[in-house]
């Protein structure tokens, strides 16, 4: 049964234009099939906390010597984890906040970027040991230019989502942006509604 796990990160529940592309993604996704399913997760309404010493000291500990504590310290992150690596598909929904993801998508981050869980190390190079066929980022800017414009260098949030995924070993990494979204509100209904229709074409691969 092919899973698609979706990734929400923005705080706006209404009037969020990455959350209403998600939908859109989700939907086209769904109608693929009746075997399709998706698994939701909100980072607005269901915070991950930040990383915490023990948390820490339990990535890098043998499984030998983990304790009742460590065990605790890493519940989280072996549950988000195995989350991830059921899904056969990956859509993460990210509006730029100050240059960057929101901060509740970071904590995500650190949570299932794990050395010997979904990336290994051997001494001379990485490899990521993710198996999703494909993941796809919808972000969204607020000022114009971002998107392969003067602003590019700026951007802090998409280079880093498709190095990040790419990274943990998802070969295939998709993105669709929309750009100005505190601008021309009949430009901007435009750059939406081409944004649907790839969300859409995306989503039916």
């Amino acid at each position: 049964m092919p899973r698609l796990l979706r990734i929400d990160s923005s705080a706006r529940h209404d009037d969020s234009i990455s959350r209403d592309l998600g939908n859109k993604f989700e939907s086209a996704w769904l109608a693929r099939g009746t075997d399709f399913s998706v698994v939701r997760r909100d980072l607005s309404d269901a915070a991950v906390p930040q990383i915490a010493q023990a948390t820490i000291a339990a990535f890098y500990t043998p499984p030998g010597d983990m304790t009742a504590e460590l065990h605790t310290a890493s519940a989280l992150s072996d549950a988000l984890i195995a989350e991830l690596k059921s899904a056969d598909e990956l859509l993460i929904t990210a509006p730029m906040y100050n240059f960057t993801v929101p901060s509740a998508l970071k904590a995500w981050i650190d949570q299932i970027v794990r050395i010997n869980h979904t990336f290994a190390y051997d001494g001379q190079s990485f490899k990521g040991l993710l198996t999703a066929r494909r993941a796809t980022v919808i972000s969204t800017h607020g000022a114009a230019g971002y998107l392969g414009g003067a602003f590019a260098a700026a951007d802090f949030c998409t280079p880093y989502l498709k190095f990040l995924l790419a990274f943990l070993g998802i070969a295939t990494v998709e993105h669709i942006g929309v750009e100005g979204t505190t601008g021309d509100p009949v430009a901007l209904s435009k750059q939406v509604a081409e944004a649907g229709a790839s969300v859409a074409r995306a989503a039916a691969q």
